[in-house]
C-alpha cells in the first residue's frame, strides 16, 4: 500500500530527498531545494516538507515528469538487426536477444517484439507494468517505421493507407504516412507510424496497396528515438528519456485485459 493511504507504511520509509538521490535524480541537497520550491509530486500531491518518507513504490514526479525510485528495475533500447528473433530463448534454436543481455544481471524482457527481418528500436524491461502499457495498442503509443518499398509510391496511395485498408484479419489504417524519398528508379523510402500491434501489421498493409517491402526498420517507439544507436547496440535510456516512459504508464487510465505481443 502507498504511504499517501497509509501514514504507519510513510512513518516507515525514506526521505523523499536520500530516494530521489539513489535514484539518480539529482543530488541530496538539490533534491531538497526542488521539494521546497513545489516541484515534486508524491502520489499526485504537491510535497514541500523535506521530512516526507516515502516507499519505492510510491509514484513520483518532479515538473510533471514521472522518475523512477525502484532502482532494481532497469530500461534499455536496443537497436535489434535483421536476422534476430525477439525472443529471450527461442525453442527453434534461432538467434535470439539473449546474446544482448547476458551482461546485465537483471532478468530482462522484450517490449512488444519485432519480427526477424524487421530491425530497429526494441525496449528490453523488467517493469511489467510499464511493458504493458507501451505493448497494448489500445493505450496508443504510436511507433515510427521506415520501409524501403518495391516500386514508386504515390500521393493517393498514401491516401490509401491513412484512410485504411481491408486485410485478412480486419480493417486497418496508418495513423501518419509520408513519402520521404526514392531509392533508386524503382524503390521509395515510406514512413509509416501506427499504434497498431498486429503481426506483421507494416509489411501487410504496403503489400497489399501494391508495395512490398524490401527493408523495414523501427526508428521511434513513443517518446523514444533510435537516434544514432548502431545495429546490434544496446544502452540504457536517458533520464529524460525513462521519464517519458514512466509518465505514458503513470497517466494510463484502466487495463486491457491481455496485451499483444506481435508486432512488425
Amino acid at each position: 500500500m502507498s504511504s499517501d493511504t497509509n501514514p504507519e507504511a510513510a512513518s516507515d520509509g525514506v526521505r523523499l530527498q536520500k530516494l530521489m538521490a539513489a535514484a539518480g535524480v539529482a543530488s541530496r541537497r538539490v533534491s531538497e531545494d526542488l521539494i521546497a520550491a513545489g516541484r515534486v509530486e508524491v502520489n499526485g500531491e504537491v510535497v514541500t516538507e523535506l521530512g516526507r518518507r516515502v516507499l519505492e513504490t510510491d509514484r513520483v514526479a518532479v515538473d510533471g515528469r514521472a522518475i523512477q525510485l525502484d532502482t532494481s528495475r532497469r530500461y534499455l533500447m536496443l537497436n535489434k538487426p535483421v536476422g534476430i528473433v525477439s525472443s529471450l530463448q527461442d525453442d527453434r534454436g534461432r538467434p535470439d536477444l539473449q546474446r544482448f543481455v547476458e551482461r546485465f544481471d537483471e532478468r530482462l524482457f522484450n517490449v512488444g517484439r519485432l519480427d526477424a527481418q524487421t530491425s530497429g528500436l526494441l525496449i528490453l524491461t523488467n517493469d511489467g507494468e510499464l511493458a504493458h502499457v507501451l505493448a497494448h495498442p489500445s493505450f496508443g503509443v504510436m511507433k515510427t517505421y521506415i520501409a524501403k518499398v518495391e516500386g514508386r509510391v504515390s500521393p493517393q496511395t498514401i491516401g490509401m493507407l491513412t484512410r485504411g485498408i481491408e486485410l485478412e484479419d480486419g480493417p486497418i489504417a496508418a495513423d501518419k504516412a509520408r513519402i520521404i524519398g526514392q531509392a533508386g528508379a524503382s524503390e521509395t523510402m515510406v514512413e509509416v507510424t501506427l499504434h497498431s500491434g498486429r503481426n506483421r501489421i507494416v509489411r501487410r498493409m504496403l503489400e497489399e496497396v501494391g508495395h512490398p517491402v524490401i527493408d523495414l526498420v523501427r526508428r521511434q517507439f513513443g517518446p523514444l528515438h533510435l537516434g544514432s544507436l548502431g545495429q546490434g547496440e544496446i544502452r540504457d535510456l536517458s533520464k529524460d528519456e525513462l521519464g517519458a516512459l514512466l509518465t505514458i504508464s503513470r497517466d494510463a487510465k484502466g487495463a486491457p485485459a491481455t496485451p499483444t505481443d506481435s508486432e512488425d
